[in-house]
């Protein structure tokens, strides 16, 4: 996975009724764009460091935006 500032990480719940979740990267500490990233959540705006594991997709900043 690779990742720049200000692209979108799109979580996606695991169980039923579990809620998509979504942050901006604010900063990517790996080599070349990888993991791991500094992102802020939209839900709770609170900012944490994040190793995306297989329910992750990225939405680069020059694409368009998808709704959850």
């Amino acid at each position: 996975m690779e990742a720049t500032t200000g692209d979108r990480l799109l979580v996606r719940g695991r169980h039923i009724g579990e809620p998509d979740r979504d942050a901006t990267v604010l900063e990517t500490l790996g080599p070349g764009g990888g993991p791991p990233y500094r992102v802020r959540w939209s839900d709770t705006g609170h900012e944490s460091l994040f190793f995306p594991g297989g329910d992750v997709s990225v939405q680069h900043a020059s694409s368009p935006r998808v709704s959850l």
